[in-house]
């Protein structure tokens, strides 16, 4: 028996009566070899599409526990299943977990902090030794230029170092302990001295002085002696420290110096691909800027302390050299160490006679005129580019952080965190 087409009528008795729709008839048929036209799609309904697209925006997990209902599903029997209406999405976290997990970051927190601040001593001195390595850097570069090893150049620098912090010791150390040993041994005379002098006399019939300072000593006793010898620990303790500090800064400084290549590359390599030609741009010009200042600094002390000791010697004043090298070191300390070094020297002069002293005072102001206005604008001007607002409010805040080491710091950081913000900030405001 054969079956007719869609174009047929039923020869088989039905007449003229419709045939029913099969869902044969409701697909579309490819477009015969001779059609031109292709036959349209057709367009799903607006529930269709919604139910879809509700499937696919869902999670793989909450298709499965929303149980939606199944498409034939009558009403009456969804209404029995969710009496009180149909459930929505889950949670995608459970309060509990969330607060759990936001403790736990807080207790990680607090405990890292707590142990920065445990460390902060060590952290000290490997940032003094970093800062160290970069302003050493240049003199290495400079002894590259010049067709020498890396090797080489890292140690005629260090041991430059070297010579450099041992004849200061040896200058400064030796001077001290004469004097000390000087003022105990004549501390009879010095005293006698005071009571044959007419000023301290008036003083002590007006005021009671001597009598006063030896009702003290009785009074105190043993007392004062245990203060004493406590006091004389702490400072060998003290002295100790700082010994172990400079010989901990210097083998840091070493590691550092001869590994600053390698320690550039590897923060380099932290950027992302597309970023990291930029990051490196800018690294190698704070590095570079950081240098440049560390050296200048080091040039405007040297030329100080050169000046201090032709002029000392010149006058006779006694203790030339370790005052030039006093000069020398305090002229790094921004703003107010040139000042503090001078005062020392002056007050030193003044043994030598009044006029060695007031000579003196006014030598260091001229100097101060010249090394504010000549020496230190033609020595810095490549170096950092920072405001005389700025370089006042960046030694202020790094005083109150770390104290002579904040203020020591607080220019070459300023320097690179006011290129960061011209060259990361202010690009990024102006495409906003």
């Amino acid at each position: 028996m054969s079956t007719p087409t869609n174009g047929e009528s039923d020869d088989a008795g039905s007449g003229d009566r419709p045939r029913p729709t099969t869902p044969d008839d409701q697909t579309t048929d490819e477009p015969t070899a001779g059609s031109d036209a292709p036959t349209p799609a057709r367009e799903p309904s607006a529930g269709a599409a919604e139910t879809a697209a509700a499937v696919a925006s869902a999670r793989p997990g909450e298709r499965e526990r929303s149980d939606p209902p199944a498409e034939n599903e009558p009403a009456a029997s969804a209404g029995s299943r969710f009496p009180f209406g149909r459930p929505g999405r889950p949670f995608g976290q459970s309060p509990f977990l969330f607060g759990l997990t936001g403790a736990l970051g807080v207790a990680v927190a607090w405990g890292l902090v707590q142990a920065v601040i445990s460390v902060r001593q060590v952290l000290i001195l490997l940032l003094v030794a970093l800062f160290l390595a970069v302003g050493l850097n240049p003199a290495v570069e400079f002894l590259r230029r010049r067709k020498i090893p890396r090797v080489w150049c890292v140690t005629i620098v260090f041991v430059g170092v070297l010579i450099f912090v041992a004849g200061f010791f040896s200058a400064i150390v030796p001077p001290l302990v004469q004097q000390s040993q000087d003022l105990w041994e004549n501390r009879n005379d010095y005293i006698a001295a005071l009571q044959n002098n007419p000023t301290i006399n008036r003083w002590d019939d007006r005021y009671q002085l001597i009598e006063r300072a030896q009702d003290y000593l009785d009074q105190q006793g043993q007392g004062l002696g245990e203060r004493l010898a406590s006091g004389i620990i702490g400072a060998g303790k003290a002295i100790a420290s700082g010994v172990f500090n400079t010989f901990s800064v210097l083998i840091l400084t070493l590691y550092f110096l001869a590994s600053l290549p390698k320690i550039k590359k590897t923060l380099y390599h932290l950027a992302p691909r597309t970023r990291r030609e930029r990051v490196e741009l800018l690294g190698n010009e704070i590095i570079g800027r950081v240098g440049g200042y560390v050296s200048g600094a080091a040039t405007i002390g040297l030329i100080a302390g050169v000046t201090s000791y032709i002029w000392l010697l010149a006058w006779q004043v006694p203790y030339a050299l370790p005052l030039a090298l006093c000069v020398l070191l305090l002229d790094l300390i921004p703003m107010i160490g040139a000042t503090i070094g001078a005062v020392i020297v002056t007050l030193v002069a003044f043994t030598s006679g009044v006029p060695t002293g007031i000579a003196t005072a006014i030598f260091y102001v001229g100097y101060q005129q010249l090394e504010n206005y000549l020496i230190y604008p033609r020595v810095m001007k490549r170096a950092v580019e920072l405001p005389a607002a700025m370089t006042v409010i960046a030694v202020l805040i790094g005083g109150s952080l770390l104290g002579v080491l904040g203020a020591l710091l607080a220019i070459p950081s300023a320097a690179a965190l006011l290129l960061l913000f011209r060259e990361v900030v202010i690009p990024r405001l102006e495409r906003a």
